[in-house]
Order: structure tokens, then C-alpha cells, then sequence
């Protein structure tokens, strides 16, 4: 039997940099869709992308075969450029050898990536893409709200 195919689309929003954050992330599976958002004391933009993959591969009960579509090209270039490979080698440094930024939530990464077979694709944000924008209104409206939890590391 073959994997459920889904494909997900994820953005985060923070207002400053550091400052009160959000994601938004859409799951898409044949009819059904599903929209998730979280906002965060204090956090930062790249934590808010990267929380939103995060959030959404967690939703998934089964390995699937995911499309997973970003304007994080931060995110995406972790994988697709193998960056997250080499950081791992050389003990969570980077090319400068400085320690990695976000090593907390890059870790959670990775059993999720074992789980689930993702392609990660970059969509320019802010360009009409439907799913992008939704997720983009999902992010914003969680920075803005009441409902804010703290971000561990930041």
C-alpha cells in the first residue's frame, strides 16, 4: 500500500524581529483541508517557519508522501542544499563554525523527515499564491492574538 499524498503549505510572521510571532500551515488531503496557527511571546522570523513545517508533519498520523510548499528559502535550503547534514557532522556548526541557530527545532526535525517522505518547494510569498496568502493571514492573525505561548529558546 502506497502513502497518503499530501501536500502542505506553511508560513510564520513575526512583528520585529524578535518580537510577537505566528505560523500558519494548510494540510490538503483530496477534499479535505486543514488549517493550523500558533502565536508566540517573543520569537523570531525563522522560528515561526520553521515551527509551522514542524506543526504541520506532527498533524500527520502515518508516514505520508508530503509536497510541502515554503517561502522560506531558510527552511527549504536546510534540506534541498543538505545543510542540515553537514551541520549534523560537524557537530552543529556551521561552515564558519559557529553554532547553529534554531538547533532545538532543527532537531525536531529530524524524526519527522524519517517518518515522512518530503519534498520541499519554494513559493514566493506575498505573490497571489491562494495557500500561501491563507497561511500568511493565519500567521499574521496568530502574532496579533491573545492566545501567545512562550518560545523556549528565544
Amino acid at each position: 500500500m502506497s502513502n497518503k499524498k499530501i501536500t502542505i503549505y506553511t508560513d510564520g510572521s513575526c512583528l520585529g524581529n524578535p518580537g510577537r510571532g505566528g505560523y500558519g500551515a494548510v494540510l490538503l488531503f483530496n477534499e479535505h483541508t486543514k488549517e493550523l496557527s500558533q502565536g508566540y511571546k517573543r520569537t523570531t522570523n525563522n522560528r515561526m517557519e520553521m515551527r509551522a513545517v514542524i506543526a504541520a508533519l506532527t498533524e500527520l498520523q502515518e508516514p505520508c508522501d508530503v509536497t510541502l510548499y515554503t517561502d522560506s528559502q531558510y527552511v527549504k535550503n536546510a534540506f534541498t542544499k543538505k545543510w542540515i547534514d553537514n551541520w549534523q557532522k560537524n557537530g552543529w556548526k556551521t561552515a564558519a563554525k559557529k553554532p547553529v541557530k534554531n538547533k532545538d527545532l532543527w532537531l525536531q526535525f529530524i524524526p519527522l523527515l524519517e517518518k515522512h517522505n518530503v519534498e520541499f518547494r519554494w513559493v514566493k510569498g506575498h505573490s497571489g499564491d491562494k495557500y500561501n496568502e491563507i497561511c500568511d493571514d493565519l500567521a499574521r492573525n496568530a502574532a496579533s492574538s491573545s492566545e501567545l505561548i512562550d518560545d523556549e529558546e528565544i
